[in-house]
């Protein structure tokens, strides 16, 4: 018996364009709010650096906020990559840091984790829909930690496990470290550019978390 080949819907063009406009928009929103920060690019600026209108800009998000975070891979699902494709033996805390390391030196991503301290700022919606995100990120951290056949017990612990992380990762997004690397980064900016300075002391800052939890983890035996 021949089996039926199953037609692909093409797309049109009108939900090509809408699909492009739409991409436009969020790639030139978190440009900007990566290099500016979320409460100093406007939704007129946004709109004319995608050349549309703010009105046709409001056909596709209800809010400014909403521009923040597209359904573009972002650091978190990074983080959860490095977790599930980490070499045997490695600590998922190793694989965390590494991942934060390596988002704050991919220099072609714009919105890498540098430019995604800066994006978030302090509007009090998107911190709401990041911690979100962060317990979405923790559920998924969880999943990929478990074993087959893991009872309750066990699950128990890779939630514990997972929420360990997450300090780090949370941490990193705080307000208390983005000013502390932007003092050290003021201290040590005398012949080296700002950005540099900033990106060099959040490394040395993630390094040095990550070790104080190593040693936490390894003294409760994890």
């Amino acid at each position: 018996m021949m089996q039926q080949t199953v037609p692909i819907a093409r797309e049109g063009l009108r939900e090509r364009k809408k699909r492009l406009t739409r991409k436009a928009i969020f790639d030139v929103a978190a440009r900007l709010f990566s290099e500016r920060g979320f409460e100093n690019v406007t939704v007129a600026e946004i709109a004319d650096a995608a050349n549309i209108s703010v009105k046709t800009l409001f056909t596709y998000v209800r809010a400014k906020e909403e521009l923040v975070f597209s359904d573009d891979p972002n650091i978190l699902d990074a983080l959860v990559a490095a977790v599930r494709n980490r070499a045997p033996g490695q600590p998922p805390l190793d694989a965390v840091a590494g991942a934060l390391l390596a988002a704050l030196d991919d220099d072609s991503d714009p919105t890498g984790l540098e430019g995604f301290q800066r994006m978030i700022g302090q509007s009090p919606a998107i911190r709401s829909r990041l911690r979100a995100l962060w317990d979405e990120t923790e559920d998924a951290l969880t999943a990929v930690l478990a074993e087959p056949g893991d009872g309750l017990r066990e699950r128990a612990d890779h939630r514990l496990t997972a929420a360990q992380l997450m300090v780090l990762v949370r941490t990193v997004t705080s307000e208390e470290v983005r000013a502390d690397v932007a003092d050290v980064a003021d201290a040590a900016q005398a012949g080296s550019g700002g950005t540099a300075a900033e990106r060099r002391a959040l490394r040395d800052w993630i390094r040095q978390a990550a070790g104080r939890l190593a040693r936490g983890l390894q003294a409760a035996g994890r």
